[in-house]
């Protein structure tokens, strides 16, 4: 009954103020306007999609069609297509798949600053880098064998057991009335041990029902629950304790009847069959998962440099529909928002907003998935581990999580059970990734098994990739990082260097490494680069409500039609409220009409602040990774001129929110770049530009940022693609592992037909990159976490290699001076990066010949030798 209420009020709330407010702000175009005639839900969202439509086409060079509310459009010829035609430039590929999102190109894509003659020597060093002997590779079980008998309270994990009393010798059995009367273990009853957490059970019988407990009662429940929620521990080898802290423990009374009470029994535990396995996802991957041969070798895999996995915090915690992980398994975690169930799938505003689909959507989840997830459904959850595990078993060893929120989105939406505080939602996002670390770890066998590890230094995350392993990043993506709002052109209180060195050193203590230091508003750090069309029409009120003002954009002439911030439309097409705002207005909360501006090309006149400076300043001090996404044009160039002037390395562009006149200028300061992923198709071709870009004196690797979960669109199905080199399954990825058409309960996704629906299709998009560009591409995206990790190393201090940059060179004594039994770290530090490290050894240029550097398995240094 409690639930149903909840949701009842969700879906009150939901009609009762609109929410495309979040949708605008975020990620897909839509408009508003002036306060005036409010209409019905149905009619205004129908105007919403007509003016949303007409506008992206107006903004992507399209005059000739205008869009209708009855569904309709009408074209420059006179013609109307007929409602339910799909509309023009659906998806906005343009933007989606450009080479930069914060500035789509709408003119001939002419200049960038790398002349032709540079562009072929980089692509060409590339080939030669891509050429190189490869590392060698080893592969690695994903759990280790399991014993009868279990040596631990962690390695019960997913497995079939039977519990013996210790007092009695006999076996826990019946369904009905739990005792310990069988005098076998083949007449116990069989129990799924599920972890819950690390030390924590659901036991789930063959009869799909849950051993339960409550005072004085051991029952078995048709659900889980805390009173299904058992804790173990082991007192003595070999023997357990199951109880439920606060309530009580399990026991065996007189004539074995199984009790429940302040009394505890020994128990043993012993691997059997029979049992039901636990409802959960496979990931549909054979083969052992690849490892580097030694700890600190060069590494392989694939990395994402933008994504969101703990999103269903953020807006206040009910935006998002589903989350990552549930203590009670995926029944629990892939469930639709309550307001989405309680119409049948129709009372999804965001959702419609989102997918520009208002024909509402199936709202079960597990175990049908019918509707969702799916590329253009961007409110439901993208990111459950076990789509994570997939990619990483096919190969993934690199997750930039981006912890994310925007206060005053969170504020306008009435839903909530967290705080709109950017700092207090990046708080619990850390906690809830470090959550999340153990459930992980408790699937697989105990502290430290698990293949999600959070790291917070390239020579943790090194070993971690080369034990075979997923190396997860913590970053910050938010509107107002440490609270540093600005209103009407100053500081909020308490936005200061002395709050800013604070909360620096508080986000580095929660494990941050990456930071972007505005998203989508004007902040007291930087300028924005705001949001084009429609899309940039809503932001911006919500700007104004932000800030106090609105973007301060202007015409700005520019040589490069790529080169410049988000276009604001120069003449509104519909009021600026009724569709945004309209059941705001109803609370009579007036919105001030928004600005004209000049003709495009359209740049923003706040760049960065002396603030924004000393973030970055503080960011290099603490080695931390600055990411210039976002940042208006102005803003971006003043803050490569400070990274530039600080001969600091530590910069990575994500997600394709900066312009192509940085990317080179990041290249050449030594950094990484991770485009937006998009479509297959898309970024195929980003990866063609990209390497005309390439820095030929630094390592080359590809990476990309799926910005999933963001509110970001995945990648469509490629167009034609069954009758045009399709994937096709099982096919084979790194290290010889083979991948399945992924499956989630009934539902079985093919990257042909359903794009990116979910995390777990990366491998498979992967795979459609090969299917058009061949292995050379597989292969550059392989060398991506290599790439990040000495961009990360340089920020450290390391200084680059000498064989492409000579300068670095040293003498050959030096390295016969270096003391045996440094870690690899520290020759990294004194000796700098080396050109190849291959197995045990690290190989060096010199101001004479080269060096080979040897070190143990463990990476202590043993000899250094002329090669």
């Amino acid at each position: 009954m409690g639930a149903t209420k909840s949701g009842r009020l969700r879906l009150i709330c939901a009609v009762g103020v609109s929410v495309g407010v979040v949708a605008a702000a975020i990620t897909v175009p839509s408009y508003g306007g002036q306060v005036g005639d409010v209409r019905g839900a149905d009619a205004l969202k129908k105007a919403y999609v007509a003016a949303s439509n007409t506008s992206r086409a107006v903004a992507l060079g399209d005059t000739g069609t205008i869009y209708l509310p009855d569904g309709s459009h009408l074209h420059a010829n006179g013609q109307i297509d007929p409602p339910g035609t799909p509309p023009h430039n659906d998806n906005d590929p343009r933007t989606k798949n450009s080479v930069s999102r914060t500035a789509p190109v709408t003119d001939v894509d002419t200049a960038d600053p790398t002349t032709p003659g540079q562009a072929k020597r980089n692509a060409s060093s590339v080939v030669a880098q891509r050429n190189q002997v490869e590392p060698k590779l080893k592969h690695v079980r994903v759990d280790q064998p399991r014993r009868a008998v279990p040596q631990n309270r962690y390695a019960m994990f997913n497995a079939c057991y039977a519990i013996q009393s210790s007092k009695s010798g006999h076996w826990l059995t019946n369904t009905g009335t739990p005792a310990f009367t069988a005098k076998s273990r083949s007449q116990a009853t069989p129990l799924y041990f599920k972890p819950s957490d690390l030390g924590t059970y659901l036991l789930y019988s063959h009869a799909r029902t849950f051993f339960n407990a409550t005072p004085g009662t051991v029952s078995y429940a048709a659900g889980p629950s805390a009173t299904a929620n058992w804790t173990v521990k082991m007192p003595k080898s070999g023997k357990f304790v199951f109880s439920l802290p606060g309530k009580g423990n399990l026991a065996e009374s007189t004539g074995g009847k199984a009790v429940f009470g302040s009394a505890s029994s020994l128990f043993r535990l012993h691997l059997t069959t029979g049992c039901t396995a636990y409802p959960e996802i496979g990931t549909n991957v054979v083969g052992k998962p690849i490892a580097g041969v030694t700890p600190y070798q060069e590494t392989r895999g694939f990395v994402d440099g933008h994504m969101h996995g703990m999103a269903f915090e953020f807006l206040g915690g009910d935006v998002h529909c589903g989350k990552p992980w549930d203590p009670y398994g995926v029944p629990f975690a892939l469930v639709d928002c309550p307001d989405h169930y309680l119409t049948g799938g129709k009372g999804a505003v965001l959702e419609d907003f989102l997918s520009n689909d208002f024909d509402g959507h199936d709202p079960i989840g597990w175990p049908s998935f019918k509707d969702w997830p799916a590329p253009d459904s961007l409110t439901h959850e993208g990111t459950y581990y076990k789509w994570i595990e997939r990619s990483w078993r096919a190969g993934q060893r690199m997750m930039v999580n981006l912890l994310v929120e925007n206060n005053q989105l969170c504020m306008l939406y009435p839903l909530k059970r967290n705080s709109c505080h950017d700092m207090d939602s990046i708080r619990l996002q850390a906690s809830d990734m470090r959550k999340l670390e153990r459930y992980v770890d408790a699937q697989h066998g105990g502290p430290g098994k698990g293949w999600y590890r959070i790291v917070t230094n390239p020579d943790q995350a090194r070993k971690v990739i080369n034990a075979g392993k997923m190396a997860v990043i913590m970053g910050i993506e938010t509107s107002a990082v440490f609270g540093c709002d600005e209103r009407f052109g100053k500081p909020v209180a308490g936005c200061n260097q002395a709050s800013i060195d604070n909360q620096l050193a508080e986000v580095q203590k929660l494990g941050v490494v990456q930071m972007e230091l505005v998203n989508k508003f004007d902040n007291a750090l930087a300028g924005v680069a705001g949001d084009s069309g429609a899309t940039g029409d809503l932001v911006n009120v919500a700007n104004f409500l932000e800030t106090g003002s609105f973007w301060q954009m202007q015409h700005c002439a520019v040589q490069d039609p790529e080169v410049h911030d988000r276009d604001q439309l120069t003449t509104p097409l519909a009021p600026a409220q009724d569709a945004l705002f309209g059941a705001i207005v109803k609370l009579n909360v007036n919105l001030p009409a928004l600005p004209l501006y000049g003709s495009p090309h359209h740049c923003n006149i706040l760049g960065l602040t002396d603030l924004g400076s000393y973030t970055i300043k503080g960011m290099a001090k603490r080695h931390m990774i600055f990411d210039p996404d976002h940042m208006s044009v102005k803003a971006r160039k003043t803050s490569l001129d400070v990274i530039d002037k600080l001969h600091y390395p530590g910069v990575v562009s994500s997600h394709s929110w900066s312009t192509p006149d940085a990317y080179p200028r990041i290249y050449k300061e030594q950094g990484f770049i991770t485009p937006y992923a998009g479509d297959s198709n898309g970024f195929v071709a980003k990866w063609k530009r990209h390497m005309t870009w390439a820095n030929p004196k630094e390592y080359w690797g590809f990476g990309f940022g799926s910005d999933i979960n963001g509110l970001g669109a995945q990648g469509n199905p490629r167009p034609n693609a069954a009758r045009n080199h399709p994937v096709t399954y099982p096919f084979t990825t790194l290290g010889g592992v083979k991948v399945y058409k992924q499956q989630s309960g009934t539902r079985v996704y093919d990257i042909n037909k359903d794009g990116v629906a979910q995390y777990g299709l990366y491998p498979d998009w992967i795979q459609d990159l090969k299917m058009q560009a061949g292995p050379a591409i597989v292969k550059d995206m392989a060398r991506g976490p290599e790439a990040y990790l000495q961009t990360w190393e340089r920020a450290y201090g390391a200084k680059p290699n000498a064989c492409t940059n000579p300068s670095y060179k040293k003498s050959p004594a030096f390295f016969t001076r270096l003391h045996k039994g440094i870690s690899t770290w520290q020759t990294l530090m004194k000796a700098g990066q080396p050109d190849r490290r291959l197995g045990k050894t690290f190989t060096y240029c010199t101001t004479g010949h080269k060096m080979k550097v040897t070190f143990t398995q463990s990476g202590k240094l043993v000899s250094a030798r002329r090669v």
